[in-house]
């Protein structure tokens, strides 16, 4: 295991008091430079700024294009000077490294566009989805308990956005873990949290005699079932409509091989708990259950756990109102509670997942 959460800091041992106080200044006022940057990039500041090169441009040059005013262009591009995205050389702007990375780097494009489209609004809703643990932020998008009862009828952009930023993370891990997968030869397999079923296609072209039962929500089943039947592989898949938050019936049970992707972030510690064990319930004698998800506290690189844990409060003010990303040890002590003990992990999987493999106690 790595080293424990609390040893974790993401400023430099010696900071001085005047540094300390201009990081704090660029919280106060990040909403501004995010929605600056973002029209900067979406309206082609950007990109006018990367095609004129090291020559730069100036502001009068950029405004003779008739596509932004002066004014509408001083603001903007002050606000990315002072954020690291430009430069300014005697009165030319030039486009900086961050500035490069707003414009060319896809995990930047889906994680600003998934905070804008999908949350921007609902976080000013933040302060009341903790205290009251409801996301109260959801109804900037539509009228339902939780997210995911809404995610087959959420309009555009947030629609795209949402699913962009769930497959970026999840498809880069997919073709690696297969072989974990089919590692013990299951002939049934149990995705829970199925969704579009991407997993599903995935392992079902992986294994031409596996046997694959989907569980999630009816309104998601009902995407997977059409991708599964234009895929051609409808005939090897049983769906299961369950609703987590109101589980009672058992799961499909002798599961050579349970699977739970990026899903069980999704629900409370006592919804994760009660999901584990109905899954602990619905293996076979030597079944196994594999848990692929984002750690915070696993991740080698800064990067990915500032981006994970600054995650979590989009689960609160928009999806749940009482779920996060959690710490590996979380998945791990309430799997333990459910009966289940841990035999493997592995780390490093595409961007920033590891695989938790657990057995019956």
């Amino acid at each position: 295991m790595s080293a424990h959460p609390q040893d974790k800091k993401f400023s430099p041992e010696r900071q001085s008091a005047f540094a300390a106080r201009y990081e704090a200044q660029k919280i106060a006022f990040a909403p501004v430079v995010f929605q600056c940057v973002r029209y900067a990039w979406k309206r082609g500041v950007l990109q006018a700024l990367a095609e004129a090169g090291e020559q730069g441009r100036s502001v009068e040059e950029l405004a003779a294009a008739g596509r932004w005013s002066a004014y509408a262009l001083k603001v903007v591009l002050e606000t990315c000077l002072s954020a690291g995205v430009v430069t300014l050389k005697a009165g030319r702007y030039q486009l900086d490294k961050a500035g490069y990375c707003v414009l060319s780097d896809e995990m930047t494009q889906v994680n600003f566009n998934f905070i804008n489209d999908v949350c921007y609004l609902g976080l000013f809703e933040l302060e009341r989805s903790l205290d009251e643990q409801t996301p109260h932020g959801l109804k900037a998008l539509g009228d339902w308990p939780t997210l995911y009862q809404g995610l087959a009828e959420l309009t555009e952009p947030a629609r795209t956005s949402w699913f962009a930023f769930d497959h970026l993370y999840s498809d880069t891990s997919f073709p690696t873990i297969l072989p974990d997968v089919f590692a013990t030869q299951p002939r049934r397999l149990l995705d829970i949290g199925a969704n579009t079923g991407k997993f599903s296609l995935a392992a079902l072209g992986y294994d031409a005699q596996v046997e694959l039962h989907l569980i999630d929500l009816p309104q998601q089943l009902a995407v997977a079932d059409a991708n599964l039947t234009e895929a051609g592989v409808r005939g090897r898949a049983q769906l299961h409509p369950f609703d987590m938050l109101a589980l009672k019936e058992p799961f499909p049970g002798q599961m050579d091989l349970i699977w739970m992707s990026q899903f069980l972030s999704c629900f409370s510690e006592s919804v994760i708990f009660n999901i584990l064990n109905h899954a602990a319930q619905a293996l076979a004698p030597s079944g196994q259950i594999l848990i692929m998800d984002t750690f915070w506290d696993r991740q080698r690189y800064d990067i990915a756990a500032y981006c994970l844990i600054n995650t979590s409060p989009y689960f609160t003010a928009m999806a749940s109102g009482n779920s996060k990303v959690y710490e590996s040890g979380d998945y791990i002590r309430l799997a333990e509670a459910a009966g289940l003990k841990l035999v493997t992990v592995r780390d490093g999987i595409g961007y920033c997942h590891s695989l938790l493999r657990f057995a019956r106690a």
